[in-house]
């Protein structure tokens, strides 16, 4: 087959979705297909790659990490040409998104979608960001996957969610797939000996995205408070965002930083490392959608303390691989972290052996072959026409534009009327 895989997001971007598209990409090259990437430029990508697409893009979209495409017509319709793409899988539902649409009507081939992302809990992103929006965001996921072939959720959470939202596309349930054996083992010893930690530590870790989608202060607080009560506990925070700064002065103000650590985003080996350097694995996110960081930390075998959330609720058996919490609470949290430090050598094992047993579950291999066989079944039946212009999807945008476009005017009138009366 020839697919074409439709990215919004992608290295050097490191994050949920930019894993998934390149773990997938990696597993069909294995099997023999052939896989194009269309993304935007980001700086400092890398200078080779193979079957990758470049699409010019504005940098640093609102100060943030994205970059977002310039809506530039045919900027790759020769390379896609001579591609001849079988199948497109999509990956967000606008910007690059609307481009998949038109390269699948223009080939006639199946749109497939992947919900990556609550979207409406990313909105303040977006200049403008108003409940309105959010309202425009939700429907614009849901009546794009009602203009493809097949939507991929990547939880059964997720999958319900969308079918609420008035989603009638058949979906299949999805989740991005983990290399088991490449978490299974890894030097934790050496990673905290090159941070200073002490061997014989209790190590709460987390790997994320520093943002506010993510519920960082929470975490940050939650964690604080254990802190201060577990004299050998420390704090290993892996990632990068705009809230850096933030959770590292709150740990100073809180007379911590010297048992909070912050190497910043990891890949690869040190990642694994970081993961086998933890013995209990954070995370306050109620945004995810499937929590790929969760399964990667069951497979280093390491027990979890999560709220619950789409995604997690999944992989997650409270008191079985780890804590499972239903309130958000900054003291329960502390309190949970403080029952899995508080457990016999034994019961820390049947934990961690727990988590490993979820983390099988979710083999690349095993999910690789599931989509490929929906493909097959899909590009079987064939190329179904669907009226992009006049529908729900094409309707939201005008409004988001509109919406959009009236909160900017809003903005700039009242900024002159300020600047009059001064």
């Amino acid at each position: 087959m020839n697919i074409l895989m439709m990215t919004n997001t992608y290295k050097p971007f490191i994050g949920g979705v930019e894993r998934s598209v390149e773990m997938f990409t990696n597993e069909y090259r294995k099997r023999g297909h052939r896989v194009v990437i269309v993304a935007p430029t980001f700086r400092n990508m890398p200078r080779e790659e193979k079957d990758v697409i470049r699409v010019p893009a504005i940098q640093n979209f609102n100060e943030t990490d994205f970059s977002v495409q310039l809506p530039i017509p045919g900027i790759f319709s020769e390379q896609l040409k001579a591609f001849q793409p079988d199948i497109v899988h999509s990956h967000h539902p606008y910007l690059i998104g609307d481009s998949a649409l038109r390269v699948a009507a223009k080939y006639k081939v199946p749109l497939i979608f992947t919900f990556h992302t609550l979207y409406e809990r990313y909105t303040h992103y977006v200049p403008g960001d108003s409940p309105a929006l959010k309202r425009f965001v939700v429907a614009l996921s849901a009546g794009y996957a009602n203009l493809c072939d097949r939507v991929f959720a990547p939880s059964q959470s997720i999958a319900d969610l969308l079918r609420h939202r008035g989603v009638e596309t058949r979906i299949d349930i999805v989740p991005t797939g983990i290399y088991i054996k490449k978490f299974a083992k890894g030097d934790g010893i050496s990673f905290r000996e090159s941070l200073g930690i002490p061997q014989d530590a209790f190590v709460v870790g987390f790997v994320s995205r520093i943002a506010p989608e993510k519920n960082i202060m929470f975490l940050a607080q939650a964690v604080a408070l254990f802190l201060k009560k577990k004299k050998n506990a420390y704090f290993l925070a892996i990632g990068k965002g705009p809230l850096e700064n933030e959770i590292e002065d709150f740990f100073r103000r809180n007379k911590l930083e010297h048992r909070f650590h912050h190497p910043g985003a990891l890949e690869n080996r040190e990642l694994v490392n970081a993961y086998h350097a933890m013995d209990v694995f954070a995370f306050a996110s109620q945004t995810e959608t499937q929590g790929l960081v969760l399964t990667e930390a069951m497979a280093a075998g390491i027990p979890v303390v999560a709220l619950d959330a789409p995604g997690v609720r999944e992989v997650l058996n409270d008191r079985v691989n780890g804590r499972l919490l239903f309130s958000e609470s900054e003291e329960e949290f502390a309190s949970a972290l403080q029952w899995v430090a508080s457990l016999s050598d034994r019961e820390k094992e049947d934990l961690k052996n727990a988590a490993r047993e979820i983390a099988r579950c979710f083999s690349i291999d095993r999910c690789a072959e599931h989509v490929l066989s929906i493909y097959k079944a899909v590009i079987d039946k064939g190329y179904t026409y669907r009226n992009t212009e006049d529908s729900a999807w094409a309707s939201v945008i005008r409004m988001i534009k509109a919406e959009t476009d009236l909160i900017m005017t809003k903005a700039i009138s009242v900024g002159a009327m300020l600047k009059s009366e001064e």
